[in-house]
């Protein structure tokens, strides 16, 4: 089974919050998940809930303020192992192309 998740830690502070977010990030490397950070929060993927939770525990605590908010949204789905990648693979091919658009694309440029 796998279980893929979304995590969004971050200190509430003023300016940028990019060495906390790193900290949370890093904290990851200690439990055997994988997982793929972009801008909005980051895709992880266990085995099993329990290590996911652990490792969200990880990631929650290892943020240095006053103030932290933890957003978590879980994708047990427990009948099929279905990773990440399969999940984009997918919808790429209901799409004909790559799920991903660079702004500025060639096609942007032609409209």
């Amino acid at each position: 089974m796998t279980v893929v998740a979304l995590l969004s830690v971050a200190p509430v502070i003023e300016g940028s919050m990019s060495e906390e977010v790193a900290a949370a990030v890093a904290a990851l490397d200690d439990f055997p998940v994988s997982y793929e950070t972009n801008p909005m929060g980051t895709v992880i993927e266990a085995d099993d809930v329990g290590t996911l939770f652990d490792a969200v525990e990880a990631a929650h605590t290892a943020v240095d303020a006053d103030r932290v908010s933890t957003v978590l949204k879980i994708d047990d789905k427990r009948a099929v192992d279905a990773p990440a990648a399969e999940k984009v693979a997918a919808v790429e091919e209901h799409l004909g192309r790559e799920a991903r658009r660079e702004h500025g694309s060639e096609s942007d440029r032609s409209r």
